[in-house]
Formats: C-alpha cells, structure tokens, sequence
C-alpha cells in the first residue's frame, strides 16, 4: 500500500516515548477521518514516520492503540474538569462547579482534538470486547457528573423538576459535538465558553420571552 500524502519522515523506530506518542497521535487522527475499520496500521506507520513492523514495539496490536486513543479521549477531558472545579474555594456555588466543569470540558475537547473527535465518532464501530473496556472509563466520567449535578439539585440551584442523567446527557452531547465546528479565528475561547455557559444555564430566550413562553405552556396545559 502506499504511503499516505502526509507521511512523515522515518525516524529511529524505537526512540522510547515520543514515537509512542507520536504513534497515538497519527492514529487518532487516521481514526478520526477514515474510521477504524478502513485505517491500516501500515498508514498509521507512515503517518508517524516509522516502519510498519516497529509499531509492535510500543503495541501489541491496532485494538491496543484503539483502546488507548479512546482512553486518552476521555481521560484527557476528565481529568481537565476535575482540576477546575476543584480549584474553587469549597465554599463555591454549585453554578461555578458546573460552569468550572463545563469550561474544563471544552478546553480538554478542543486542545485533543483528534483524540476526543476520534472517541466520538467512532464508538460505534469499534470491536465488542474493546467497548466493553472503555465503557468503564465513560461510566466513571459520567458518574462524576451525576454527582455533580445531584448535589446541585440537593442544594436547591438547579430546578426541582429536572432529571439529572437527562441533563448530563444532553450538556455533554452538546459539548462534545463543538470539537467539529469550533472555529478558534471567530474570538477567544474564554468568550466562546462563556456563551455556551450562559445557554446552558439561561436558554436562548430573553427574561421576557421566557416568561411569555411560559404563560403559553400555562395556558396549553389548562
């Protein structure tokens, strides 16, 4: 097969950590465009610029490297919303968690992009035994956020008649799905977390708006 148009250079196969990470990197970008089924640990090679047969230095197989560029997809993320909430005072509201939290999750999304987008669009395909591994790692992530979102509830700031897993559901499909249309040229990241902080929390609908709409529904239900 062909070397793919961008295939590096060939560099000393077995140059310890910064191959492997290389390795990852160019796979998580392949599976991210192509899907994983139709990328080839030979273009995975050329891509990262080293032999085909060395990946077996650092993998045991491309279902290794799958399994650890989804891992990363996650850890990544998860591990940048905990240091930000839990850089808050402990006396902190639980809109300033959720919102720290909402903001790590975009930043860890947006600065792994090939790993997160990689996690994300091909989930679907991956091998059985491979999604039962990673499963645990999304199940821990979204425990956080169910506790999260509990206490918050148990506090009295969110809103009694909300479901919490509805709504990590929903925030987190929301954010995750930025990764592919974020545009870094259209104003500063800081602005853009803020925005999509401000919808989660207030909705799209102006005080006024909301409170007509919600006299709409009053009277719908009557």
């Amino acid at each position: 097969m062909n070397a793919i148009p961008n295939a590096k250079p060939l560099t000393h196969d077995t140059d310890g950590p910064a191959t492997r990470d290389r390795i990852l990197l160019e796979a998580a970008r392949l599976f991210r465009h192509h899907g994983y089924a139709a990328t080839t640990l030979r273009e995975v090679a050329d891509a990262a610029g080293v032999k085909a047969g060395s990946i077996y230095y650092h993998f045991e197989s491309k279902e290794q490297i799958l399994g650890e560029v989804l891992d990363k997809g996650i850890t990544t993320v998860a591990d940048t919303v905990r240091a930000r909430v839990d850089a808050l005072p402990a006396s902190a509201p639980w809109r300033d968690r959720i919102a720290a939290g909402i903001e790590g999750h975009l930043w860890g999304l947006l600065q792994h992009g090939d790993f997160t987008s990689a996690n994300i669009r091909i989930y679907g395909q991956i091998p059985a035994n491979a999604k039962t591994h990673h499963r645990i790692v999304r199940r821990a992530y979204s425990d956080y956020w169910d506790r999260l979102l509990e206490s918050a509830l148990a506090s009295g700031e969110l809103r009694q008649d909300t479901n919490t897993a509805m709504i990590r559901l929903f925030v987190i499909g929301a954010l995750n799905w930025t990764v592919e249309w974020y545009n870094p040229h259209r104003g500063s990241f800081q602005d853009f977390s803020r925005q999509i902080t401000a919808i989660i929390f207030d909705g799209i609908l102006s005080h006024d708006g909301a409170a007509l709409s919600k006299i709409s529904m009053e009277k719908s239900e009557n």
